[in-house]
């Protein structure tokens, strides 16, 4: 008897849900899809008007583990983290301590843009939406050891790679601009602005600022990737030096919070915290996002969508669909909510498995819509197995143009040295008795001879392994740069001694 009633306890304590609700295709739904995902486990949470009206965990913490998946597992939140930035910017403007067109220097002095039009232009609406110019460059803080300050003097002397304005480019690194910013605004740190301005008034006691501290919580879930079909654990990976952009960590009951308060234009449980109008302008369009392959494929129940402020908004059959996706190491995250239907979901899992979440997300919402049901899984899982093939069939037609008889111009020590790029800092090759080693950043991977002048890592040594890195020669036959991860390096001319 004493079993039986700790279970039921146990069940208790790990979902909720409303009378009225489809509970059992609910639970069908999710089920399947962690199966059909490989996933170890999922979390979901969904609002009705004001209520939360179902939380719930599936799966395990932990591949091969007993320890069940509960609504207050944390997990990794990710991008989802950059509406929280732009919340706190809202708050800021509330007070008058901070404009949406104010220029970007005028709240954190040392920032530039490589483009004299662009630097002399930039504002926080620019940075927080997607318009800059800049490409993503994310291996500027995934794979160094810089912290916030040296990224952004980093990012600072890269080329815009599209016109000012001119097109959406997703780009976490102005994130962190705008949550500096508002740390310098206050005199402290944008943690601690979130820390007592947003999580404390919404109650939202189980949840952090990086993977350290998320790991000391009581209740945490284990990334986990798939990799060429088998899934495995994978470390916690430490983003703090992005932090305003992703590395926010939480549970469901506590995002659950965070979503009942941006569906209720800024207040919770009856006490104002953000103006409305500061609120809805980070869900206003923004920016055009360009209607392009896989995109229309993956939402063919969409039409248009656009960025806001922190916030994705497009059609989805019919309804404005506000949302917005996360993705870090072993983790994916999709939050949103229908502002007219007052519906709104939290869905997390500790499987990093592209396109996991937004095939939940749609069942769901045709679920709690009572839309027309479509196999929302079979369609993802049948794009990312063509985009798999399509991967593959560009690496075996990379390897036909290889040329193996070839040898390098010259010798091995030759190419060893230093190489410098602005924005990218210091590369440098160093020539081993195995042959050449390349490190930059936190990165140091062995270089094998692929043709001529091109050196190749091994394919299981690096998520950068499959970008080559090719050396170019001068007209005297001294090595001049190289290229790596689609920048140039210059060669540096070593010091000759007096």
């Amino acid at each position: 008897m004493k079993i039986l009633l700790l279970a039921i306890l146990a069940l208790a304590a790990n979902a909720q849900s409303a009378p009225g609700l489809p509970q059992s295709e609910i639970d069908s739904l999710v089920e399947k899809t962690r199966r059909d995902f490989k996933a170890p486990g999922i979390a979901i949470g969904i609002i009705r008007g004001d209520q939360v009206v179902y939380l719930k965990g599936y799966g395990v913490k932990r591949l091969g583990g007993s320890d069940p998946v509960t609504p207050d597992t944390r997990f990794a939140m990710a991008s989802t983290s950059k509406a929280v930035t732009t919340a706190a910017m809202a708050l800021l403007v509330d007070e008058g301590k901070m404009q949406w067109d104010d220029p970007v220097r005028k709240h954190l002095p040392g920032f530039h843009l490589a483009d004299p039009s662009a630097n002399e232009l930039v504002t926080m609406r620019d940075i927080v939406s997607h318009r800059t110019g800049l490409s993503r460059n994310d291996a500027l803080w995934y794979s160094t050891t810089w912290n916030r300050q040296q990224v952004l003097q980093h990012i600072g002397e890269v080329p815009l790679s599209k016109p000012f304005r001119s097109t959406y480019q997703y780009q976490n690194i102005m994130f962190l601009a705008a949550g500096e910013a508002v740390g310098r605004i206050i005199g402290g740190t944008w943690e601690q602005f979130v820390a007592a301005r947003i999580f404390a008034p919404l109650g939202m006691t189980n949840s952090g600022f990086s993977a350290k501290d998320t790991q000391q919580a009581p209740d945490v879930a284990t990334p986990h990737v798939s990799r060429k079909g088998v899934v495995k654990e994978v470390p916690w990976k430490d983003i703090s030096n992005i932090g305003p952009a992703g590395s926010l960590n939480s549970s469901v009951r506590d995002w659950t919070r965070w979503l009942r308060f941006q569906m209720a234009d800024g207040t919770f449980e009856g006490k104002r915290l953000i103006s409305e109008k500061n609120l809805r302008e980070t869900q206003s369009p923004q920016m055009v996002i360009r209607d392009e392959a896989p995109w229309a494929e993956l939402n063919p129940e969409t039409t248009m969508s656009v960025y806001g402020l922190g916030w994705r908004i497009q059609d989805y059959r019919g309804r404005q669909l506000i949302s917005h996706g996360g993705s870090i190491d072993g983790f994916r995250a999709q939050v949103g909510f229908l502002p007219k239907e007052q519906l709104g979901f939290v869905i997390l899992t500790n499987a990093g498995v592209s396109s996991l979440v937004e095939a939940l997300r749609y069942g769901i919402l045709d679920i709690l819509t009572d839309a027309p049901r479509r196999d929302w899984n079979t369609l993802y899982l049948s794009v990312l197995a063509r985009q798999d093939q399509d991967a593959e069939k560009k690496k075996r037609e990379r390897i036909s143009k290889r040329v193996p008889t070839t040898k390098p111009s010259l010798a091995l020590s030759e190419y060893a040295g230093a190489y410098d790029n602005a924005g990218y800092g210091t590369a440098r090759v160093n020539a081993t008795a195995d042959g050449l080693q390349l490190e930059w950043g936190a990165l140091k991977l062995t270089l094998n001879h692929w043709h001529y002048d091109t050196f190749q890592s091994p394919d299981d040594e690096s998520d950068q392994a499959n970008t080559p890195v090719v050396f170019r020669l001068n007209g005297d036959g001294h090595v001049e740069s190289l290229s790596f991860l689609d920048q140039d390096f210059r060669h540096r001319p070593e010091k000759v001694a007096p």
